[in-house]
């Protein structure tokens, strides 16, 4: 990861913005530290899919230990199929 300073991201930031295609740029400043993470459009995409599949993944785990669980042949009966 490129760390810069906010002023430097200021004075070149066409540059740091086409470095963010390859890697992540981190924007620090003084006294605040880390202010702000400047990544290409897949990786936050692709960061953003991984946080939504987790989510998924324990919501259907949460699923699994409910009470009153169905059978698939009740499913299929309730849904008519």
């Amino acid at each position: 990861m490129i760390s810069v300073t906010l002023s430097q991201f200021r004075s070149q930031q066409s540059d740091y913005i086409a470095a963010a295609q390859r890697e992540p740029v981190e924007i620090t400043s003084r006294g605040a530290g880390r202010r702000a993470v400047v990544v290409s459009p897949d990786f936050f995409d692709r960061a953003l899919q991984a946080l939504e599949d987790q989510a998924d993944i324990r919501g259907a785990s949460e699923a699994r230990k409910e009470a009153g669980r169905v059978s698939h042949e009740e499913l299929i009966r309730e849904l008519g199929l």
